[in-house]
């Protein structure tokens, strides 16, 4: 399966990324992914192509890209416990300084750039995303509900965009969460939020996991658990994808 390294044109610069899409040319319906914290690298590429395989233009950008091309900061080919705390407190000031118009500004250039991609159908996109990610795909999902038919998002803090944005989502949604990362009185809190905007969503605790479990470069991989991120994340984006 092809692929093609990119430069998304934004309002503050260029942002590289790269997509996976299947052979044989046509056109196909687009999913922006956004990528967990730790950013761009073999696990995402992947993942891209795993999704890209079931018939998707799968687009990946570098959201920290104001801070430098891929990769932006330099992780090992395994992110164990021992070096995770090092790492992230290299990522928590690009974290930090990535704002709300960051993520809006950003979100309107690289959908304008994926559903303009020859490759690329004329139906609605889907968006998901991975840790940080998952917040940014919420953004995106809740910015833009004329073009973004499914968000799903992992292990992420999707809570943090807030109840009134929770309450503008329109797209259909599944939500995967940590063991560590959410208690079932949260999850409640949550799921009673998006009952009272009518939204059509699955939310779950992913049993006996960990933040980070989809990754498999970390120590927080779970198979199972990444399993079960695929056998809820193909069925969303078949029901609501349509290659028009």
């Amino acid at each position: 399966m092809p692929i093609k390294t990119l430069q998304i044109p934004t309002a503050d610069g260029q942002a590289d990324a790269f997509a996976a899409f299947p052979e044989g040319g046509g056109r196909h319906p687009g999913v922006l992914m956004y990528a967990d914290a730790f950013g761009i690298r073999p696990v995402l590429r992947e993942m891209a192509l795993e999704l890209a395989g079931h018939g998707y233009y799968v687009l990946v950008p570098n959201y920290f890209y104001r801070h430098g091309p891929t990769p932006v900061t330099e992780v090992p080919e395994h992110i164990g416990e021992d070096v995770r705390p090092e790492i992230i407190a290299r990522l928590m000031p690009l974290i930090k300084a990535h704002t709300t118009e960051h993520i809006l500004g950003d979100a309107d250039a690289y959908l304008g750039f994926l559903t303009a991609q020859p490759e690329v159908g004329n139906g609605p996109i889907a968006v998901t995303g991975y840790c940080f990610g998952g917040l940014l795909a919420m953004h995106t999902a809740v910015a833009h509900p004329a073009q973004v038919a499914a968000i799903a998002a992992f292990h992420a803090p999707v809570g943090a965009v807030g109840p009134g944005n929770l309450a503008k989502l329109t797209a259909q949604a599944h939500l995967g969460h940590a063991e560590s990362d959410l208690t079932p009185d949260a999850l409640h809190d949550l799921n009673q939020l998006l009952d009272a905007a009518g939204v059509d969503y699955t939310s779950e605790i992913y049993p006996g996991t960990v933040h980070g479990f989809t990754m498999s470069d970390t120590d927080a991989y779970s198979p199972t658990a990444l399993q079960h991120h695929w056998d809820r994340l193909l069925p969303l984006l078949a029901r609501t994808l349509a290659n028009d």
